[in-house]
């Protein structure tokens, strides 16, 4: 009897060296590898560094290494010396993609820049990730909140006068995403022109394009855009609720249907009856005086039953989730959304998959996030180095 064998994953034949930290670089080795390819994550080590500073991080850092690291392999070296530069620079001759995301100028002082590597691989892949494409701009520190707030995204997130973060790394993400498709691509058309090239992927013009629709908004109205609390909403309920027991939960009726349900399922006739509640847009009109009519209806029912009625007539609905409520959350615990991982201090921990699936499966978990410098000498010895050569790389490493 024979069993037909897992397909290998789109980018198994694909090896991807990077010099990354924090979650923009990191989140494009994360995809990559998830994606099968096989990624060498080099950690700087010697001169008072131990590796990715992430894996030291408090607070809202804490899951930062955890998180973007896993499906990777830790190679530690001292890059600051010749025989560590010796082992990276035989590394990357073997790779297809390079990528990194440090202040502009680093990697040209280790002589790991686009420039010179290109001249020993001239099919190598080279990813940039920083806080702005190049122009008038490059030469400044970028953060994920710095480019937030100067990219319009703090002032539609927050209440007018009072510009607020969004909740998580936005731009480092989706950055990372996107520095990870532009080498997708890339890696196409080296099929095509047998040649590699530079990708920059930036946080700053990621924030631009994150708000776009805000800008083209204004393209087309002549309206500039209002901060998320106070913008017209284009439905008529549309926003969170609180209910009894103080309770909160997030209500949507978009149509004229759904209105005419809504009305029917909760007794509402004299709203249904209403002309000034007529249609979608009547209802837009009158939030001012609807909303709060509405408010203290809903509030003599509790969030459970209401999402009960809401999922059973195929209304939306919210409930207002903690993000550690989600390692309980029943749809991802159903669907293969969480995977069990095992941290780099050995503690077991739950991890989120990308959110997408190939043939109906959800790229999985094959590596826990590496120990500082776990499979430096597998890959030095792989590089051709032998046991004594690797022994001393090590000691000079300490």
């Amino acid at each position: 009897m024979t069993t037909d064998a897992p397909p290998a994953l789109p980018y198994a034949h694909i090896r991807v060296v990077e010099f990354t930290h924090m979650v923009m670089g990191p989140t494009c080795g994360l995809v990559l590898g998830d994606l099968g390819a096989e990624v060498i994550k080099v950690e700087s080590i010697g001169h008072g560094r131990e590796g990715d500073a992430t894996r030291q991080l408090l607070g809202a850092g804490a899951g930062f290494f955890a998180l973007f690291n896993r499906n990777k392999k830790s190679l530690a070296l001292d890059l600051q010396t010749p025989e560590g530069k010796e082992a990276v620079l035989r590394l990357i001759a073997t790779a297809d993609i390079v990528s990194e995301n440090f202040k502009p100028g680093t990697m040209a002082k280790l002589g790991l820049d686009y420039a010179t590597l290109k001249k020993l691989n001239p099919r190598l892949i080279y990813v940039s990730h920083k806080g702005f494409l190049p122009g008038p701009y490059e030469h400044r520190t970028a953060l994920d909140e710095v480019v937030q707030m100067m990219g319009g995204l703090a002032y539609m997130t927050g209440r007018p006068g009072d510009p607020l973060r969004a909740g998580t790394s936005v731009n480092d993400i989706m950055g990372g995403m996107f520095g990870a498709i532009g080498a997708m691509a890339a890696l196409a058309q080296r099929e095509k022109t047998g040649l590699g090239q530079e990708v920059q992927s930036a946080l700053f013009e990621n924030n631009v394009f994150l708000v776009a629709q805000h800008m083209l908004q204004f393209a087309v109205t002549g309206q500039p855009a209002a901060p998320m609390p106070e913008r017209i909403s284009p439905w008529g309920i549309y926003d969170v609720f609180q209910v009894k027991d103080g309770e909160q939960i997030f209500l949507a009726v978009v149509s004229d249907s759904a209105w005419k349900l809504f009305c029917g399922l909760y007794g509402f006739a004299d709203l249904l009856a209403d002309a000034r509640l007529q249609s979608n847009n009547d209802r837009v009109r009158a939030r001012d005086w609807m909303m709060p009519a509405l408010r203290e209806r809903m509030a003599a029912f509790s969030a459970a039953e209401i999402a009960a009625v809401f999922e059973a007539h195929a209304l939306p609905f919210a409930p207002i989730t903690r993000p550690h409520d989600l390692l309980h959350d029943p749809h991802l615990l159903a669907t293969g959304g969480l995977a069990p991982m095992t941290l780099p201090d050995g503690r077991p921990a739950q991890t989120v998959l990308l959110p997408f699936t190939m043939d109906g499966q959800r790229p999985g978990l094959r590596l826990d996030p590496p120990r500082l410098g776990e499979h430096s000498a597998e890959l030095l010895r792989e590089l051709g180095y032998g046991d004594a050569e690797i022994q001393a790389l090590m000691l000079l490493n300490k």
